[in-house]
């Protein structure tokens, strides 16, 4: 391999600054002239990386074609170096021996290494190898920024198909045709390359997961899912942003749920279909705790709450759930926001946290109020799930659409007769009516969730038959009647001081549905 004459300058990247782009950028700067020698060992690592599907790995020998054509050009001298590991040492190495060979062959050559990663500048300088660090720099432009407008919630690219965007409101939008002209494969990987390049370089950019086919990214606002062939059957890319912050305040919440959330609510579940603004109004709940002088942290994959950063996000793709679970548990939140619970130790780990102490924030996808609580069944046992969770929040179109209270209580079942087959049952009760929506008791072996209004519905009857039952729950021994428009309680004397605590809750009732309960002694 020829180096040229003497004078001119010898620079050596590594991997990072080739996947960073830095290297290109650096030459038309006009800050490297002279001879760049690219380590077999580099190209051997991207290729390993791009067979993976790793975009990383494509980000890399993009910026080694730019490289070649800045030669083809004359501006530089391209050149490739070194000796190239076998397959299985890639595999084995690991990042840190690659850089290493690198690095001890720009020593050898006295040549200057360029990197991206700061400790192997700080190795490179204690062996006397001059160094040029590719400091994180914001990069002004983001291509995705383009396909976007003030009322764009999503974008989704595809190559062979013209680029779509998802304009308006949760349970408000419309899809619509952003250009005529479909997207190339080569118009996807530079929008690809652009994104993970601003990923490296921007603070607040996040390569959240990189497996094989498939990258998810949090830059700034945008979550961005790319997908690679042969995972999908093209090069695709969804870009998702919220289009307005929240407080809980915009919410116009009833006083008697801000009441709740300040004094009771410590297992909250958050639940709804997707798209629906659950993690908007998270969001806005872990702001209003952190106002209320409250320690509050999240758990998130990918990070993409815009949070202020005095709450701290932890991402699961960075840490095992023993890891933060550990984390939490030393450090003691006064509120955890877990969003995106899917998978059983996520729901686990939930448990864990919330029975140590922690006010948890679940963020669950559901159609319905009560599917929210059942992914809890089968998880957990069923006494555990009053304990677990509390309070929960549905949202539909980006309001707060059902509140549930969930409580825990021994009786007969809705629709079962004999006395002796009272049990346990956890009762889900419409938290702004107090009024029974759901059981759920084992019958059996198995665990059955009752519809009890529907229940009722079915049977044809009414508030006030509904109050009757409800009543004579409470007083077992108590005649009920119903007759007009209002209920007839007759007690029998001897239960008159045995039922006197019980008749007092009877005016609760009276007021809160504006239902007349007259009592009489007989």
């Amino acid at each position: 391999m020829s180096l040229g004459i003497p004078s001119e300058e010898i620079y050596v990247p590594d991997t990072s600054a080739l996947v960073e782009g830095a290297v290109s950028r650096l030459v038309r700067e006009g800050r490297i002239k002279g001879i760049i020698i690219i380590h077999r060992a580099s190209i051997a690592e991207l290729e390993h990386q791009a067979n993976k599907g790793r975009a990383t790995g494509f980000a890399g020998l993009e910026e080694i074609k730019r490289l070649r054509k800045l030669s083809n050009e004359g501006i530089i001298r391209v050149e490739i170096s070194g000796d190239k590991p076998k397959t299985i040492d890639i595999k084995n190495l690991g990042s840190e021996a690659i850089d290493a060979m690198i690095r001890d062959y720009a020593y050898e050559l006295g040549a200057t290494l360029i990197t991206g990663d700061k400790v192997q500048a700080e190795v490179a300088e204690t062996m006397g190898i001059p160094v040029i660090f590719i400091q994180p720099t914001i990069e002004t432009r983001l291509i995705l920024e383009e396909f976007f407008d003030s009322i764009t919630m999503s974008v989704h690219l595809k190559e062979g198909v013209p680029p779509i965007a998802k304009k308006g409101r949760p349970g408000d939008w419309v899809y619509e045709t952003i250009r005529d002209k479909p997207l190339t494969r080569r118009d996807l990987e530079e929008i690809a390359n652009n994104i993970i390049e601003q990923a490296k370089s921007r603070p607040d950019g996040f390569i959240e997961i990189d497996r094989f086919g498939s990258t998810i990214v949090q830059l700034g606002t945008y979550r961005i899912i790319i997908t690679r062939p042969p995972l999908s059957d093209g090069w695709e890319i969804t870009a998702v942003r919220p289009l307005k912050k929240l407080s809980l305040e915009d919410y116009n919440l009833p006083a008697k749920l801000i009441q709740r959330l300040n004094e009771r609510a410590e297992g909250i579940l958050i639940a709804g279909a997707p798209g629906m603004g659950k993690t908007t109004f998270a969001q806005a709940l872990a702001e209003y705790y952190m106002r209320q002088g409250k320690v509050v942290k999240t758990i998130e994959s990918p990070r993409d709450m815009n949070l202020p950063p005095e709450i701290t996000q932890y991402s699961k793709n960075y840490a095992d759930l023993g890891e933060l679970h550990d984390i939490l548990l030393l450090s003691r939140p006064d509120y955890t926001v877990f969003d995106e619970m899917r998978s059983d130790e996520d729901f686990k780990l939930y448990a864990d946290l919330r029975l140590a102490g922690i006010g948890m924030i679940g963020v669950v996808h559901a159609t319905t109020p009560i599917d929210a609580i059942q992914r809890f069944i089968g998880r957990v046992e069923l006494g555990m799930i009053p304990s677990l969770i509390d309070t929960v929040i549905f949202i539909k179109n980006g309001y707060v659409d059902k509140v549930y209270e969930v409580r825990m209580t021994v009786k007969l079942p809705t629709g079962l007769k004999e006395a002796e087959l009272s049990r346990p049952v956890v009762e889900v009760r419409d938290f702004l009516t107090d009024e029974l929506e759901y059981e759920i008791y084992t019958f059996g072996e198995q665990t059955v969730v009752v519809p009890v209004k529907r229940f009722y519905e079915r049977a044809g009857l009414g508030l006030l038959d509904r109050l009757a039952r409800r009543v004579q729950q409470m007083l077992p021994g108590a005649e009920i009647r119903v007759e007009n428009n209002s209920i007839l309680v007759i007690i029998p004397r001897n239960l008159i001081k045995t039922y006197n605590k019980k008749i007092r809750r009877l005016r609760k009732i009276e007021d809160r549905y504006n239902v007349p309960i007259r009592v009489r002694i007989a």
